[in-house]
């Protein structure tokens, strides 16, 4: 892998420790971030960031990135809609190649993207060869990600309507060992659970100690819609003696202070896709909420059947959408702005570092820190809809979408540059419509006439 200098750019590392640069450089040796400095002489393939900006890999905590073959088949789907419409009629329908085209294509849309980093939840495994493809997807991408085994969608009464039926351990152990027995490598492992109100308390119990027999993280929705948030899942969760730093909460749309503050005592982690929250009606998403009780919500993207892929859309969803919503109390109050209204500065550390908390990965991504891994986003400041540059920061957040995302590194290798992935796009987009068309086709013939 050798050296590569990325020279002249802004750099902005969302490290406090060395802030943003106007203009410097960033050295990756091999897989990790050697320096970044304002200037840096080394040996080493350079490449010329003069007029980019340099930043970290974006993180998504939460996607299923096995619905990429149902893109944007529910464009006006609520919440209870995405149920029927998508576990009950879509889900049932997966071959395993479907899931691995799925997985392949999604995971080459967030690396085009500038998601270096993704948490799968993969609530698709009908069988265990669905498993054994959503892995191998992932794994040929490049993409650092955590593979979050989920339970069967074959039966929505089955698997969502205060189940008895549990994720199946056996599994669960079998590709823990076979596929992802370490916790170093480019993909890990945690367990996507559906939790209280959805299954019965033996299943969340059984979940929850499976996972922490393997050692791995735990994520589960909650409070999203106000029946799920009339659930008290946290409640349900404190009182099975459940809670802890091993958990991440997605959505937290409606919790009470008490259950937030569960939360907060016993080390869990937030997730919030606000384009999703506000669209399908789970809620308004609570990222004031979170951080009130001194956590650090992260961002991701959710379904892909509803809302686009990309982290830009839920930075300015969730910075809209928030600022909103103190705007209208402090004018309904005539009181002045108040000093916690979200920066554009703030959005950025939660696609970023803040996301790499959540995951579990902050050790190693997330920042532009020396000896940290080198996942790295360069992005064009001089395309028309980025430049001129007055604040590099905003210039992130508000203006840049997916077309200026020019280069993306992976632990230190390229898997995309000068505007082209390094995967096969043909290949995966030829997988991912044969799937479509399956799937469009047997959903067609299982609809009543």
């Amino acid at each position: 892998m050798g050296k590569i200098l990325l020279k002249g750019g802004t750099v902005l590392s969302v490290d406090p420790s060395i802030g943003d640069l106007p203009t410097g450089d960033v050295l990756i040796e091999d897989d990790a971030i050697a320096g970044v400095e304002a200037s840096i002489d080394a040996d080493a393939e350079v490449v010329d960031c003069s007029g980019k900006i340099v930043i970290p890999g974006f993180v998504d905590t939460h996607r299923h990135t096995w619905e990429t073959a149902i893109r944007n088949v529910a464009p006006n789907a609520t919440l209870d809609d995405y149920f029927v419409d998508i576990l009950d009629t879509f889900a049932p329908l997966y071959r395993p190649e479907d899931v691995y085209s799925s997985n392949l294509a999604g995971t080459l849309e967030c690396l085009n993207a500038g998601i270096t980093t993704l948490v799968d939840w993969s609530h698709i495994n009908n069988t265990p060869d669905h498993a054994d493809a959503a892995i191998q997807g992932l794994k040929e991408t490049g993409i650092r990600a955590q593979y979050a085994y989920g339970s069967a969608n074959t039966s929505l009464e089955k698997y969502w309507f205060f189940s008895a039926e549990a994720i199946p351990g056996d599994d669960v152990r079998r590709v823990r060992s076979t596929h992802v027995p370490g916790d170093d490598g480019l993909i890990t492992m945690g367990l996507a659970t559906r939790g209280p109100g959805f299954t019965q308390d033996q299943v969340v119990t059984s979940e929850w100690q499976l996972a922490r027999e393997l050692g791995i993280p735990i994520t589960v929705h909650v409070g999203m819609g106000r029946m799920a948030g009339r659930f008290g899942m946290v409640e349900q969760l404190d009182r099975l003696g459940l809670l802890g730093p091993d958990t991440t909460y997605i959505h937290c749309c409606y919790f009470s202070d008490h259950e937030w503050q569960r939360v907060a005592d016993t080390g869990g982690t937030i997730s919030i896709a606000a384009q999703v929250e506000t669209q399908m009606g789970h809620g308004w998403p609570p990222i004031n909420r979170a951080r009130r009780f001194g956590l650090r919500p992260s961002l991701s993207i959710d379904v892909v059947t509803t809302v686009p892929g990309d982290m830009f859309t839920q930075i300015r969803a969730g910075f809209g959408a928030e600022r909103a919503r103190v705007n209208e109390v402090t004018w309904d109050m005539d009181i002045p702005t108040p000093d916690y209204m979200l920066t554009a500065a703030d959005m950025l550390k939660m696609a970023t570092l803040d996301g790499a908390h959540v995951a579990g990965l902050e050790d190693r991504t997330g920042s532009l820190t020396p000896g940290k891994q080198a996942d790295v986003v360069v992005i064009d400041a001089r395309a028309i809809n980025v430049g001129p540059i007055h604040d590099p920061v905003a210039a992130v957040t508000l203006s840049a979408d997916v077309s200026n995302v020019e280069h993306v590194l992976v632990a230190g290798s390229f898997v995309k540059r000068d505007f082209r992935l390094s995967g096969d796009v043909g290949r995966a987009m030829s997988l991912v419509e044969d799937s479509r068309d399956h799937l469009v086709a047997a959903a067609a013939a299982k609809a009543p006439a």
